[in-house]
Formats: C-alpha cells, structure tokens, sequence
C-alpha cells in the first residue's frame, strides 16, 4: 500500500465517492504506464556483445608475391607472400613441403600481413620448384586455413606443368588413407627389374601429397615415364620410407602424364575448400612386415620352474640346446605363439634340486653379412633369486615380532596363517559356452599328473542333474590347456566337479577342490549365416572375416574356405560385414605386399548385401544365407569402377551433410524462437496482480 502524505489525505476525503473512483483509475494508469515505461528501459539496456555482423568464414586472400610466382630462370634467396588480412602459420613442420625436397628447409616467418620464405639450400640447375603449404596458414581472427597454397618457380627458362591425380586407400579396409605423399622418379633408375630399390637409392625428382580424402593432384611433372610410390609417413617425413611402421603403396608399371592414362577434370570442393580431381590412379596402401635379422634378443628366468628364450624374428632354427647341471630330458619346450619366436622353458625337477643359476648353450642359425645362414652358438646364464614384496616383508616381520613377544612373556606363539594355495589355473570360454569353441582349462605350469577319475561332469540341476560322458584333450598348440569334449545340449545348464588334488603341476603344486558352472549357448537367441562359396577354382583359397559394423573387430573367422558352404553359428543380435581376402598361397592370413619384390597385397573385399552397404543386420533365431560368386567379387578393377565408387560415396557424404546441416538450422531456429517468447516483459502479472491486490488504499 502506497503511503499518501497529510495534505492530500485532506483532499482526498472531501471528494466524493464518484470523484475518488476516478482518481484511483487514473493513479492505477498512470503506474501501470510507469512500470511498462521501466521494463521497456530496462529490457533496452540490457548489456549483450556485439555480434559485429557474420561470422567471417573466408580464408585470406594472396594480394601479392614477390617474386611473382611462377617465375623462370629464379636466382632469388627470399621470397614474400603478401595477404587482405593478418595471418598465422599452424602446423606448419606437418603441412609445408618442398618438391623435389632440399636439403636444409626453408625458413618461414610472418611478416606484416603475410609471410616470408628464406632458401637455404643450393637449388639444382634447370629444375621446376614448388613451395607447398598445405592447411599451414589461416587468417588471425576466425582461424580459416588457406588449403593448397603453392608457390612455384623454376631455375631455368621453362616450367614443368604436366599433372596427374590419383586415390590412395587402405588394401585392408577399403577406407581413404589421408595425407599420403607421392614420390615420383624416373623409370630410367630402374636397374634390376625383380628388385626394386628405387626409393631406397635415390631422391624423388617431384613429390605430392594426398587430401584427406585421400585424392591427390601432382602438378610440375614432365611429359616422361615415371614409377610411382605413395607413402604415409608415420613420423610426417616427406622423403624417408620407414619399412614395418610407413604404409606405402605402389604400382605395376611405369606412367606418364602425357599419354596412356584417362582424362580427368580437377575442381574447387566447396565443402572441404580445396581443389579434388577424378583419379587416374589407384593405391592400395599397407604396412610392410618387417622381417629384422634373426638373433636371439633376451634369455631370463622370470619364474624357478620356468626361463624364456625371445627371438627377433618368427621361426627360429634351434640347432641344439643343452644345460651343463640339468638333464635336457628334464626340460619341456614350449612355443607360445605360431611364429615359434617365443618359447617357454619349463624346468620338472624338484625346487631343492634346482641351481640359482642354470648354465648352458643354445646354436640356431643367423645370417651373416652375406645374408647366408650359419650356426651361431651363444652361452646361457639363467639366474633366479625369490624376492620379497614390500607387503610380503612386512607380513613376515610383523609375524616373527609377535612370536619373539610371545616367547618372552611365556604364551604359546600365534599360529602362522594359512597360505594360500599357489596352484594356478583358469577355464576358458566363461559361463556361457560356445559348443563351437568349447570349455577348456589352462594351468599355470605344465601337468605332471591327471586324475579324470577325480573329475565330474554333470547337466541340469536338483533333482533332474546326471552325470554327462566327457574327455579331456591336451591342446597340441598350447601344452597347458586342456579341453572339454562332451555332447553338449543347447540352452541347459552344466558344473564341473574336481577333487583336491586331480591335478598335479611340474612345480609340486596340487589343486584345492574346484567347482565351475556354466550353461550352453542356445542357438535360437543367436543367428546363423551360411556362406555359399563358389570360388574361382576348385583349389582357390579364401578366408572369410566376421567384423562388427565398422569392420574394426573380427568376431569369426573361417580361414581355407574353398567352394562349398561355410557357416558362422552364434553370431549375435547386431550388424555385421563379411570381409573376403583373397588367401593366395593358402596361408590361412592376410599377406601384406612388399616394395622391394614388387608385390601388391593379396586383394580384400567386403560382401555387399545393396550397393554401397555392407551391413548385415542379425537377429535371433535368423538364418541369413549368402552366395559369393568369387569371379565376381575378385573381378578386376578398373580406374572407372574406382571413380564410380568415390562419386557414391561423395554423394552419401553431401546427403549426409545437408542432413546435419538442415538439422542445425531447424535447431538454431527453435533456440531463436525460444529466445523471442522468453523475452517479454511480465506486464500482464503485475498490472493484474496490482488492479487485483495491489491497488492504492485511498
């Protein structure tokens, strides 16, 4: 209520009833006016940022080069770029490149509002240059790269200006490989047709790179044969190839950009903002497997029982392999992986009978300088020495304290406490079963003794349990797994019942009674896909790869698949793809190729159920039956085929961008309307709240 000093008070109550209401009205009016007149002020006056008109989205733009670029017969040492506005330079050891590369590289700084190259190497004689930059400058304020600035100049009358473009892409994925580069020599270097060191032995003459896309576009070339390689550096080096860490791809052939290749049209992306082409060139990128010299690289004794012996390289030949205080009988060999490059050596002799230090000798062979294979004998020193953890120190003096205390004062000492029994072992295939695969129980050390008579095996539970028939197998790869083979039912429930001491290790080490349930996988919650495989001959191999949607994970894998049906079992609710290696030498793995025998990597494709859609859409209780007609899968690809397939693709992805385009525009135009109606004033509650209870008390 609004206080009304005495004065007006006195007026007030000489007016009559009529001439009050009408001044109640004009006061509620005029307050009424007041408070929009206040919001309004206040709405006004609310401090917001400037938003200085759009978002400047334009790279800068080269106002100047000096000397101009493109210029013949060059002699200069310093070269200026100039641009509209301040720039910055990123990333530019990763992006900024030389072709043909130079010994000392460049130096660049900014200056003003552009940049400034200082050469510091001696050019070559007759010889076109080109400064590529790469996404390395953008504008100061909003960050917009300038993609695909080149500086070019020749030390002689002429400019090379031949182009050729191409596509790299992963042999094993299909996927592009980004940011390759692309070394061009002359075909003339070649000297040895079956052995390829050309880009061990010489420099590029003109080097490339690769979008992101995986598109490139070579210019400065001569009209002359060249052979090929692209390289994705792992350490971003534009002219050393690292064999078992760089991928690379390369050609069958020479080729020039004058004549032999198909034409092709080069323009501006505007989405990714720099120039793509339609390929003349295909690169089917992988990783070389390195094969180092064979040596023996570490021999120790991590455990008493047990020494390890860790080769260079896969299938090492062991010539002989003697101990001077152990009787070789006494020594189980075990070779932990396929390549046989590490073994397990396993000592069954009692622990008071073994040494700390086990002597002996191993002969395998190793090349030699000459790369031939002689006996090489290395001298053997495998010590072993128990070492107590911290935890394990305090334990034991904390115990042997409080039996000195106890011995003291006349009290009998405090009963040690149980160890725990180190007898190691763990099942294999969880608590639902794959009968494909099957149970199977690893153990620490090798088995010395197996009672299966201490062994049961019993199906169901309660009252409906009974004993189920079962064999243990050794696994012929692994010389401490043993696997469970029974008729297994789907869906029903199964324990495994072992006695304490059914099972006695090298170590002298017994088990404690063990107890382990699991159930059999139904295969109606689980779909089943049967490959039909028609391959291009009778004796064709191939190996069939399960991955997840994206292709990352193998989830199966049927290696030697030749004409016939092959089925994956239990493949759960999901999507999948079906990958395809063409396995040439039977191998049952994917071969990668290798640069210096000139041999391309053996051929993957992935199964598409519609064009450009790989994935295979599983469900339970699903049969999905698949045909593979391997002539046609593994059908030679021409470059047309290739720039089909990146015209789909290119299509997808603009498709996909304008969805996420249209999206966040309706997204930003909910957030505006928002804003709008959010934005009101509240008139309406506090003049209804004033005419209603706020009203002056005349």
């Amino acid at each position: 209520m609004y206080v009304i000093s005495k004065p007006w008070r006195l007026l007030i109550t000489k007016m009559s009833r009529e001439q009050r209401k009408t001044l109640r009205n004009a006061v509620a009016y005029i307050t009424a006016t007041l408070f929009f007149c206040a919001a309004m002020l206040t709405n006004c006056a609310r401090p917001m940022s400037p938003t200085g008109g759009p978002r400047d989205t334009l790279p800068p733009v080269v106002l100047r080069m000096t000397p101009e670029n493109g210029t013949r017969n060059f002699d200069a040492h310093r070269i200026t770029i100039e641009f509209d506005e301040y720039v910055q330079l990123r990333n530019l050891s990763q992006e900024f490149f030389t072709s043909p590369s130079m010994a000392t590289k460049p130096s660049v700084r900014l200056r003003r509002r552009g940049i400034r190259i200082t050469l510091r190497d001696t050019l070559r004689e007759n010889t076109t240059y080109a400064l590529n930059f790469g996404s390395s400058i953008s504008d100061l304020n909003e960050g917009n790269p300038l993609t695909g600035l080149r500086y070019v100049f020749s030390t002689g009358p002429q400019i090379d200006s031949m182009m050729m473009s191409g596509y790299t892409a992963d042999a094993l994925k299909g996927d592009s490989v980004s940011k390759t580069f692309l070394w061009f020599f002359d075909a003339a270097l070649d000297s040895i047709p079956a052995h390829d060191s050309t880009m061990f032995r010489n420099p590029p003459e003109v080097i490339a790179r690769a979008q992101n896309n995986g598109i490139f576009i070579a210019e400065n070339l001569k009209p002359k044969d060249y052979r090929i390689y692209a390289v994705q550096s792992a350490t971003n080096n534009s002219t050393n190839y690292t064999p078992g860490s760089d991928k690379v791809g390369i050609l069958d052939g020479v080729y020039n950009p004058a004549h032999g290749l198909p034409d092709f049209e080069v323009w501006f992306d505007t989405t990714r903002r720099y120039e793509v082409a339609d390929p003349q060139l295909y690169f089917r990128m992988f990783t070389e497997t390195r094969m180092p010299p064979q040596d023996l690289r570490t021999a120790e004794r991590p455990a008493q029982r047990r020494a390890m012996l860790r080769f260079a390289a896969p299938y090492p030949v062991i010539e002989r392999l003697t101990f001077s205080n152990i009787d070789s009988l006494r020594v189980i060999r075990e070779y932990l992986k396929p390549t046989r490059d590490s073994i397990a050596l396993w000592f069954d002799i009692p622990a008071t009978e073994l040494p700390d230090t086990i002597r002996g000798e191993i002969t395998y062979l190793r090349p030699d300088s000459l790369d031939m294979l002689v006996p090489q004998t290395q001298e053997l020193r495998l010590s072993w020495r128990l070492v107590e953890t911290r935890q394990q120190q305090r334990e034991r003096e904390r115990l042997e304290q409080q039996i000195a205390e106890a011995l003291a004062e006349g009290r009998e000492p405090p009963e040690q406490p149980e160890e725990q029994n180190p007898f190691g072992y763990k099942f294999e295939g969880g608590n639902t079963v794959n009968p494909r695969k099957g149970l199977s129980i690893e153990f620490d050390y090798p088995l010395a003794a197996l009672d299966t008579a201490a062994i049961a095996l019993t199906q169901g539970t309660g009252e409906d349990m009974r004993t189920v028939a079962f064999r243990l197998r050794r696994d012929t790869m692994n010389l401490r797994r043993y696997a469970f083979e029974a008729q297994w039912n789907a869906g029903e429930q199964y324990q495994i019942t072992v006695a304490a001491g059914a099972f006695r290790d090298i170590a002298e080490q017994t088990n404690d009674s063990i107890g382990h349930r699991f159930s059999i996988m139904d295969p109606m919650q689980y779909a089943r896909i049967d490959v039909h495989v028609e391959g291009k001959t009778p004796e064709s191999s191939y190996i069939l790869r399960l991955t997840d949607e994206q292709g990352n994970r193998i989830l199966d894998e049927i290696p030697h698949a030749r004409t016939g049906v092959h089925m994956f079992h239990f493949v759960s609710p999901s999507k999948v793809r079906l990958m395809v290696i063409e396995d040439m030498n039977d191998n049952g793995v994917w071969d990668t190729g290798s640069v210096v025998e000139r041999r391309q990597p053996e051929r993957v494709e992935t199964y598409m159920r519609a064009p450009d859609d790989p994935a295979i859409e599983t469900k339970a209780n699903m049969e999905i039956e698949i045909n593979l007609d391997m002539n046609e899968l593994f059908a030679p690809v021409s470059i047309e085929d290739i720039r089909e397939r990146l015209r789909r693709e290119e299509d997808a992805r603009l498709k996909r961008l304008a969805e996420e385009t249209a999206r966040r525009r309706e997204q930003q135009s909910r957030q505006q309307q928002q804003r709008q109606q959010g934005g009101g004033f509240g008139i309406g509650s506090g003049m209804g709240g004033m005419m209603q209870g706020g009203g002056i008390g005349f």
